[in-house]
């Protein structure tokens, strides 16, 4: 058991996370509060063991409230703070904690001249939000009209605290930023806390974890998390400890290793995009690129546009849909699309050659694929080739990814934008 010693708790204590409102169960609401509160409980050492979507039900959150209370040290609710009759945060948690709602008429007055402010009367349902859980600390909101709520409390199981956040992310994050992790940070033990991150293209999750596994599953300080998005791979360690000298050793000591079985897939040591890393390679050697796509139908050049500053290096590019139009715009010889098909090596390496020359960018690539759900080629749906042209000539890679058309895609557009990257090395070391 943790508990709190002179207002601190002896150790990290954990956290769970309770979204409240009946829209989070259907497919219409995604719960984005809880990602925002991980990461910024994370980022003070807490772990989240657990986090729950639980509907309008009074019943169903006392339960999941005293279940939380029974298991962590920190139980944060977001949502079900409004006036209505169905926002039942308030109720549930005193009747978890076995306290009253207590009206508060400074909060009521503070409500009712929000309200007239905005010339707006305030209606007498809206009271419902002045009720306090009885030894609550209220949160302000300067940003809505629900105030948020901060108890701590002992029991049987030790020091609890509990926080009361409303649902809209505009109100939930500067209240959570502002009021509690200040309070949070005051009674948590002293620590230092770093992260390293490794972000990876070019190799499946299930790859990776098989590769490294057997280095980070040794160590649960650093704690090793792997986050999979399409081609790109985070594996972040986040060691903590008392002094910085600590911490920084634990790192030293499971990184490396890490670092030397992901070799050149790892893109970006400092959490940087992948279309960054490479506008950063192009800029320091004093290049450019230009992109000819097919199926991507410009993904590869908006995210190489989403970088600031990218038209020191970027010098345009072509969305060539129709066989037709990669003949008129990159000059690619209609015998060769009939002889191949524009699914093909042949094609891809015209397309990259046809975009350098037109826009006179010192390399080019250039994206050909079946991304499904049918096929226009004898090519089956996946089939992707990527196109590289450079003074030295042209070169080509044929991949097979999995997925639906959209994941297809975005797969493509990231391994041909790793494909640019791998190019740009080879081309520094030589």
């Amino acid at each position: 058991m943790w508990e709190l010693r002179g207002g601190e708790f002896s150790k990290v204590p954990d956290a769970e996370i309770i979204a409240v409102g009946s829209e989070l169960l259907t497919h219409e609401r995604v719960d984005t509060n809880s990602l925002f509160v991980t990461e910024h409980l994370n980022a003070l050492g807490i772990e989240v063991s657990r986090k729950l979507v639980v509907g309008d039900d009074r019943r169903r959150l006392t339960a999941a409230i005293r279940d939380a209370l029974s298991n962590v040290e920190i139980v944060v609710l977001s949502g079900g703070l409004g006036p209505t009759e169905d926002d039942l945060t308030r109720d549930a948690v005193a009747d978890a904690l076995g306290r009253k709602l207590i009206f508060s008429q400074e909060i009521c007055d503070q409500i009712e001249e929000r309200f007239r402010r905005f010339q707006r009367k305030m209606a007498e349902i809206n009271k419902r939000q002045a009720y306090l859980v009885e030894g609550a600390d209220p949160l302000e909101n300067p940003r809505g009209t629900a105030p948020g709520q901060w108890i701590e409390t002992g029991g049987e199981a030790g020091e609890r605290i509990v926080m009361l956040l409303p649902g809209p992310p505009g109100e939930l994050k500067p209240m959570f930023t502002d009021q509690c992790v200040p309070r949070l940070i005051r009674h948590l033990p002293p620590q230092v806390i770093r992260v390293r991150q490794f972000r990876v293209a070019g190799m499946g999750e299930s790859d990776l974890d098989q590769l490294i596994a057997p280095v980070y599953t040794k160590y649960t300080n650093p704690a090793t998390t792997i986050l999979a998005g399409a081609g790109d791979i985070h594996v972040n360690l986040r060691a903590r400890g008392e002094t910085e000298e600590e911490v920084e050793r634990l790192l030293d000591e499971v990184a490396p290793p890490i670092e030397e079985l992901l070799g050149d897939r790892i893109y970006s040591r400092k959490g940087e995009s992948l279309e960054a890393v490479v506008g950063d390679l192009l800029r320091s050697s004093k290049t450019t690129l230009s992109v000819a796509e097919s199926c991507t139908g410009g993904l590869v050049g908006q995210r190489i546009t989403s970088v600031a500053g990218s038209s020191d290096y970027f010098m345009g590019g072509f969305i060539v849909y129709s066989d037709a139009v990669k003949t008129s715009l990159l000059g690619v010889d209609p015998a060769l699309i009939e002889a191949h098909t524009a699914v093909s090596e042949e094609v891809t390496r015209a397309m990259a050659a046809g975009a350098r020359s037109k826009t006179g960018s010192t390399y080019a690539i250039s994206v050909t694929c079946e991304a499904g759900p049918r096929s226009a080629t004898p090519a089956a749906p996946g089939t992707v080739f990527l196109g590289f042209a450079s003074e030295a000539g042209t070169d080509a890679r044929k991949l097979h990814l999995p997925g639906d058309r959209n994941r297809i895609r975005n797969l493509t557009a990231q391994s041909a934008l790793d494909f640019v990257r791998r190019k740009l090395l080879a081309a520094d070391r030589r």
